[in-house]
This record gives structure tokens, C-alpha cells and sequence, in this order.
């Protein structure tokens, strides 16, 4: 590797520093693109586009890497540049310095592989749990190995730059005060014009989402997330006026069994069921990363799923069902507010989301006795806080002992003797079903019905699970995980048949996500597409719904299946009412898409408003102007959502008061 070489100078490793990484980010971006050769559509322009932008923002990130070693330069005296303290000083830094550089394009490459993505706000949510993320990478990879192959190459980078002497021309060189001066201050300004006016959405210039990754660089993605956790819809999103949108959502969601509890900002409306209603246990068992195409009965042929597919013919099966967003505690907040998503962090993550109006508030004003259990600890994406601060009570495995969370229902722990295989992620499914066995055996000997939220962890990388329970290895891939979802599902069901509760019991098996978004487009609608079904619903014949809707009218439409009276303060509907008119929420961090049969809108910051036709046959959205009404509605739908968050309308009895007129 030839890099430049400069005589007698200060700035010589500096400048072939940053060189380094230059070269050693044009390699990376050159893999990711033959990776993506034909997802990206690319074509001579726009590869000349992604490099042109993506040694932009390289420019960037190396000056940032050099900046504190251009202050070090400018501070300390020259004529102590040959001094054992300066030498030591610089060979540590320049290995550890390099030793980031290989770790970080390392993540990069795995990150990619997992997401198809340049960091986002996922690998900053990951530094905050750092148990689950070193023990996942410690899984998935030989770590060892990588470890000693990366101290190795840094070693290699270490040797071409001492027998290159631009350790030696930095020791002898002398570069006067004013020179060092300016360069600093040079430096400063340039990171000064990144930091505030080079935003990552720069390289979103494209309609293929692919090429827009590519443009980016990971180390600057990830600040650029890390900066923007938070996004305040008002500020950054297309706006109505509230009374508008209020009046838009209220007359959305009325149907003639229902009745609005007061003319203000608020959808909390009294929902009248039938005269006599079924009061059975309810428990949903919330799949990892579950896309429907995993199964045969929506086309799979690789038999991963014979009894998801076997149950899907006894059941009530939403054929055409769609997630919220793209992670888990996006999932978690649609099936347990029924809310569209909002940008930035789940509600699960943020503050001030005790006391909500969820379903499981529901559950209990019935009566119900209601759990969240996950196989790992609930600390991990602020679970525990979020369920325990709305009337759950906590099942999982504590393992964080000194981790401060602040709930107030009871934290019941999983036991290690209760445990025969554990990861990175949590127990195997078998072990957390035989806890919900367990404390379903509880609640029925003392009488009470039961609500639980289950949510397991099998389907995740590294894909690891009980060894001999299905014909694909432990840690071979997600075909295996996915299959041993699967066949935990049966085992569970085998072992419930005979309980006393099961005929009472009611249970709903619903994924939280797909287990891949990344598509050419931002918002890739088939990358949604989950199953979900009811099972074991007394007096019911197995039927499918094959209407198009979302995660959050799945309990609507339990509640109305069940003949309950209720109020709800829920944005989902019941899928079988007469009126429903097919509609979904899709979302990215920061992108939000509403469709009502293929017509998509999709919001995004900077008040952009993209507006398409949905070939769902083709997977292809097809720009189209679309009606100013039609894009009010998808507006108001996600502007209304986010009023009531912030402005605690989504507490429970909480409304401001301020008079609307309803047009019915």
C-alpha cells in the first residue's frame, strides 16, 4: 500500500492516517456494492453519485478521526518530538487508533449483513445493552479469532508505517507554531461545517434505498442517529391544523357501535359490544422477527412451520395483516396501545409512558390478572419500565441485579434451575413456555382470568437453540430458529391441551416484526407482511380475514369477536365490521406510511410528502399525485397519534379539554 510520503514533517502520520482510512472506506463501499449490485439498479451515473457522496462524508469522519492529533501537535512543544514520552505516546495512540478504525468497519460489515444498512439508530440503541450485544457477537462469531486477526492487521498497518518512516519524519520533524496553528484551526472549521451543516440525509437523494446507503459512511450514520434519538413530529413533519386532524381521525373511527366520550382532542369513545359476552384467558405469544413468508400456508415450501401452518387451519387467520415498524418495541407498542407509530423512539422507549390507556388496561378493568413474560431480562429496549409502569406484572430473566428501574408491579424472576438453555437473547421458547404453563397453573387455582403478553427471542441471531429438537443444527442459520419456533409452538400446545384452563383459554400468535425490511425502497411494503391468528376460540368455526390491516386492529377485533363493551382509546378497528376500510401503518425511523387499498403516503422530515400507487403483485410503488384529502387523512392519522402522546392524551381518563365539532 503506497500512501504519501513527506519529509521531515510533523503532520506525516496525520495526513497518511487519514489517507488509510480514505482507502480503507473506497474498499468498503466497493464490497457493499458488488453485495448489492442488483438490488442497488445501479448504473454508471448513479455509481459515480454514491462515490461522489460517499467520499463526502469520508472526508468528514477521517477529519473528525484527526482532529484531537492535530490539537496534540499544536499543543505540545516540538523540540520534545523525539522524546521517549512523545514516542510511546504516539505508537499507543496510532494502534489503538487503528485497532477502532478495523473494529468499526468490522461492526460495519456484520451490521450490513444483519440490516443491509450503514449504522442507524439500532447500533446506538445496541451500545446501551451491552450484555446482550457482546454475548450476541461472542455467539455469532468466532470472537477470538477475529480479535487476534484484527490485533494482527493492526500490527501489519503498524509495521508499513514504521518501514515507511512516517513514524520517524513525525519525530524529526518541525513544523512552526502558526503552520500547526492554522492546521488545527483549519480542521476545526471543517468539522464545525460537517457537525452543523453536512446532514446525513444528504445521501438520500435517491428513490432506491440501496444506493442511499451506499452513499453514506457507518461512523457518520451512527452520530447522525445518535444526534436525531428523539424527532419531534411538529417540528420536522407536514402539518394540519389540529382541529382538522381531529376531526379527520374522530370521523374515521366512529361506527355505529360506538359513542365519543366528550367533543375535545381526544379518540376515547365508549364501544358497546353484544348483550352476553365470552370472558376467556387471552394469551399471546409475540414471534421474533416472523415474516409470513416463513410459512407454507403463505408460500413457503422449505416446511419450516407444520404446526404454525396446521394451527393456521383450526384458527381465526389474518391473512393479510401487516407490522407497525421494524423492530420489536415497535411491535410491542402497536399490540399493546394500538397506536400508529410516531418517529424516533418506540413509546416503549420514552419517557412519561406510565398509566396509558393499553389493551392490557382493558384486560384489567374486566378483571384480569395481567403479565408481560420474555424469555431474556426485561431491562433490555426499557421493556420492564414500559409494562411494569402500565399494570403488568414482570416475568423474565433478571440478570442485571444492580440495574436501577423504577416500576411498580411485581418482578417475578425466572430461575436459573428453571432453565436448560439459554443465549445472548434469552431462555429457549420451551423454557419460557413452561413459565407461562407455570403461572397460568397459579391464576386458575385462585380463580382469576389472565392476559398474558409473551414474547420470545428464538428467531434472532446467533440462531441458537436446544440441540436434537428439530434436523437443523444449533447456530446453522435463521431456517434453523425458525423451525425451532415452530416446534417449541407444538410442544407448548401439547402440553396445554390437557389443562384445565386450556378450554377457557384463548391464544393469539402474532409476530412483532418481519424478520427483514431492507428493500429498494425506504418503506418497502411486502417487508411487513406477518401473520397473526387466534386460536381456540369457543364457538367459532376456523375462518380467514383477508382483508388488508394492521397490528393495531388485531384486539378490536378480538374485543368485538368476544362481544365486549369497552373504552377505547385505541386507533385500531375491528376488521370485520361492515365499514372497516382496508388500511395499514408502515414505518421506518424516521419515514411513516399510511395505505388504504394501494394508495401509500409517506411522510417524511423536512415536511416531505411522497404520495404512490401499490402493485402488490409487483412489489413496486408507482408514483401518483394523489388527493389533498387522502394525504390530510395520513397526516392527521400520525399528527393526532403524536398530539396525544405528548400531551398525555393517551393517559388513562386524561383529556384536554379543548371543543371540536365531529362531522359524522
Amino acid at each position: 500500500m503506497k500512501l504519501i510520503k513527506i519529509k521531515r514533517s510533523s503532520y506525516s502520520l496525520l495526513i497518511n492516517f487519514f489517507l488509510l482510512y480514505i482507502i480503507f472506506s473506497f474498499v468498503l463501499r466497493i464490497g457493499f456494492s458488488i453485495a448489492s449490485l442488483q438490488k442497488a439498479e445501479i448504473s454508471f451515473l448513479s455509481l459515480l453519485n454514491v462515490f461522489a457522496l460517499g467520499f463526502l462524508f469520508d472526508i468528514g469522519v477521517g477529519v473528525f478521526f484527526v482532529l484531537p492529533y492535530s490539537l496534540y501537535l499544536l499543543l505540545f512543544p516540538q523540540k520534545y518530538n523525539n522524546s521517549l514520552f512523545n514516542r510511546a505516546m504516539t505508537f499507543f495512540c496510532f494502534n489503538v487508533a487503528v485497532l477502532i478504525l478495523l473494529f468499526s468497519f468490522f461492526a460495519e460489515v456484520t451490521f450490513w449483513q444483519e440490516f443491509e444498512s450503514r449504522f442507524n439508530f439500532i447500533a446506538v440503541d445496541y451500545l446501551v445493552y451491552t450484555y446482550e450485544v457482546i454475548n450476541n457477537i461472542n455467539e455469532s462469531y468466532p470472537l477470538p479469532l477475529l480479535i487476534t486477526a484484527m490485533l494482527i492487521m493492526t500490527s501489519l498497518v503498524f509495521l508499513l508505517f514504521y518501514k515507511r518512516h512516517y513514524f520517524t519524519d513525525n519525530f524529526k520533524g518541525s513544523t512552526p507554531f502558526l503552520q500547526r496553528f492554522f492546521i488545527f484551526f483549519g480542521l476545526l472549521f471543517i468539522s464545525v461545517i460537517y457537525a452543523f451543516f453536512i446532514d446525513n440525509s444528504l445521501a438520500e437523494n435517491s428513490e432506491n434505498r440501496y444506493r442511499n446507503e451506499l452513499s453514506k459512511s457507518g461512523i457518520y450514520s451512527f452520530f447522525s442517529a445518535y444526534k436525531n434519538n428523539e424527532i419531534n413530529y411538529e417540528h420536522f413533519y407536514k402539518l394540519i391544523d389540529n382541529r382538522v386532524a381531529f376531526n379527520i381521525v374522530r370521523t374515521d373511527l366512529q361506527e355505529s357501535n360506538s359513542d365519543y366520550l366528550s367533543n375535545d382532542f381526544s379518540i376515547l369513545r365508549n364501544i358497546k359490544g353484544a348483550d352476553s359476552y365470552e370472558k376467556p384467558n387471552v394469551i399471546m405469544i409475540t414471534l421474533e422477527s416472523f415474516s409470513a413468508d416463513f410459512m407454507k400456508t403463505f408460500g413457503n415450501n422449505q416446511n419450516l412451520t407444520p404446526t404454525l401452518d396446521s394451527l393456521a387451519n383450526q384458527s381465526i387467520l389474518f391473512t393479510n395483516m401487516y407490522a407497525t415498524g421494524t423492530r420489536t418495541v415497535r411491535g410491542m407498542e402497536a399490540l399493546s396501545l394500538a397506536v400508529p407509530p410516531t418517529p424516533g423512539n418506540s413509546i416503549v422507549r420514552r419517557k412519561e409512558n406510565d398509566n396509558l390507556s393499553t389493551v392490557g388496561s382493558i384486560f384489567s378493568q374486566k378483571g384480569y390478572d395481567t403479565s408481560f413474560l420474555y424469555g431474556g431480562d426485561g431491562y433490555f429496549d426499557n421493556m420492564n419500565n414500559y409494562f411494569g409502569n402500565n399494570g403488568y406484572t414482570i416475568v423474565d430473566r433478571k440478570r442485571n441485579s444492580f440495574v436501577g428501574e423504577d416500576y411498580q408491579s411485581p418482578r417475578i424472576p425466572i430461575e436459573d434451575k428453571e432453565v436448560t438453555f439459554e443465549n445472548a437473547w434469552g431462555i429457549s421458547d420451551e423454557n419460557l413456555y413452561d413459565q407461562v404453563i407455570k403461572q397460568a397453573d397459579k391464576k386458575f387455582a385462585v380463580g382469576k382470568p389472565f392476559y398474558d403478553f409473551v414474547m420470545n427471542t428464538s428467531n434472532h441471531r446467533p440462531y441458537t437453540y436446544p440441540e436434537g429438537k428439530i434436523d437443523i443444527p444449533s447456530g446453522s442459520g435463521r431456517e434453523g430458529a425458525v423451525k425451532y419456533t415452530d416446534y417449541a409452538i407444538g410442544q407448548f400446545f401439547k402440553k396445554i391441551k390437557n389443562k384445565p384452563w386450556y378450554k377457557n383459554t384463548i391464544v393469539i400468535i402474532v409476530a412483532d416484526h418481519c424478520a427483514s425490511s431492507a428493500g429498494k425502497n425506504d418503506i418497502d411494503v411486502a417487508k411487513y407482511h406477518i401473520p397473526a391468528m387466534i386460536v381456540n376460540l369457543n364457538n367459532k368455526k376456523p375462518f380467514r380475514i383477508e382483508k388488508m390491516c394492521s397490528q393495531i386492529d388485531l384486539y378490536p377485533t378480538l374485543f368485538s369477536l368476544l362481544g365486549w363493551t369497552y373504552e377505547s382509546n385505541l386507533y385500531g378497528k375491528n376488521v370485520l365490521s361492515e365499514t372497516y376500510t382496508p388500511r395499514i401503518f408502515v414505518s421506518t425511523y424516521q419515514k411513516l406510511g399510511y395505505m388504504e387499498n394501494n394508495k401509500l403516503v409517506i411522510l417524511g422530515p423536512q415536511q416531505k410528502t411522497e404520495t404512490y400507487l401499490y402493485d402488490k403483485e409487483n412489489n413496486k410503488q408507482n408514483p401518483e399525485m394523489l388527493s389533498e384529502q387522502y394525504v390530510k387523512k395520513a397526516i392527521a392519522n400520525y399528527q393526532s397519534a403524536y398530539y396525544l402522546f405528548k400531551n398525555d392524551g393517551l393517559k388513562q381518563k386524561q383529556i384536554k379539554k379543548v371543543n371540536i365539532t365531529t362531522t359524522r
